[in-house]
């Protein structure tokens, strides 16, 4: 499956896919055609197995935004059986950047939250580019409050750059709500799983992070802040966000390391723009093992480990500087 838009670094991979659609748009195609359209699936993989076994934290940021990546409206789609939307805070309005209702994937019924970018101009415009509002935040807030009230699992997937940053968010209390909603999953009396799928950009990303279990994908980066405002604020430009990425160490290999993430799933060869399919049978995969192992926990025992594991955070890295 083509990623149907070249990132800088896979120019090779475009130019071999290139080739490749042309040889299969023929109707006809001798043995010759038949066996350079092998060689070249074959040059595909290898030359995709070459770049993606040693991404830049840059390289990875550019995965992680890439327009064709599944949203949390795509694994609704393909991962769970069901699902029926929950709109509005009941207090301002209902913020399409955040995607929240009940749904069902194996046996369990699930309450999901995750941020939504949308796929078209006029979506993502609608979305706020994966920016939350306040009301955005209070959204998620009911419906965690409601998972508990239900005893449902709480499936949060976090894909945002950053809450939104203009000034009737800040007037509507954006800094205080992100707060709540962090202090309320710490206690909340159901299993939560977090799942970073694309970007996870700052309390926008914290502000439905707090769970039992907190997951990457492998080619997603989460962070206090983006590679380019890290440059702006540190050297006053944002052509050195390449060089913020290295510094941040934001992947979810260094995360694991780190002990931030539990688990980092793996994705489909290329990234998941690739292939929403197989990515979507592993994230179920993943989440169907975390609520069968989460289900298990008596709930006091549950909230002690969750107080635990983030209590435990806060491991530094401190090198000479160069």
């Amino acid at each position: 499956m083509s990623s149907g838009q070249g990132l800088d670094f896979e120019r090779d991979v475009t130019e071999i896919e290139s080739q490749i659609a042309s040889i299969e748009r023929q109707t006809q195609r001798s043995d010759v055609e038949e066996s350079r359209l092998r060689d070249l699936r074959l040059a595909r993989v290898e030359k995709l197995k070459e770049i993606y076994a040693d991404l830049s934290s840059w390289q990875t940021v550019q995965v992680a935004r890439h327009k064709n990546r599944p949203y949390t409206r795509d694994y609704l789609n393909l991962a769970f059986d069901e699902f029926v939307e929950l709109h509005g805070d009941k207090f301002f309005g209902d913020d399409r950047a955040m995607l929240s209702g009940f749904a069902k994937i194996d046996r369990f019924k699930v309450m999901v939250v995750g941020h939504q970018k949308g796929r078209t101009y006029k979506e993502r415009a609608a979305c706020h580019f994966g920016c939350a509002h306040p009301e955005g935040y209070r959204k998620a807030m009911l419906k965690m409050k409601m998972a508990e009230k239900y005893r449902l699992p709480l499936i949060c997937f976090i894909d945002t750059p950053g809450a939104y940053p203009g000034i009737g968010a800040e007037e509507r209390g954006q800094a205080q709500v992100i707060a709540e909603s962090m202090f309320m999953m710490s206690q909340l009396r159901t299993p939560v799983i977090c799942i970073v799928i694309g970007e996870g950009g700052s309390g926008g990303a914290l502000g439905i992070g707090v769970g039992d279990r907190v997951a990457m994908l492998e080619n997603s980066y989460y962070s206090v802040i983006s590679p380019e405002g890290c440059a702006g604020i540190l050297w006053k430009s944002h052509e050195f966000a390449p060089k913020a990425a290295e510094a941040l160490r934001f992947t979810a290999k260094d995360l694991s390391k780190f002990g931030i993430v539990d688990n980092v799933i793996a994705e489909p060869l290329g990234g998941a723009h690739r292939d929403h399919h197989q990515m979507a049978t592993r994230m179920r995969s993943y989440l169907s093992a975390a609520l069968n192992e989460l289900d298990s926990q008596p709930l006091d025992t549950l909230l002690d480990n969750r107080y635990e594991k983030f209590r435990r955070m806060g491991v530094f890295l401190e090198e000479p500087v160069a």
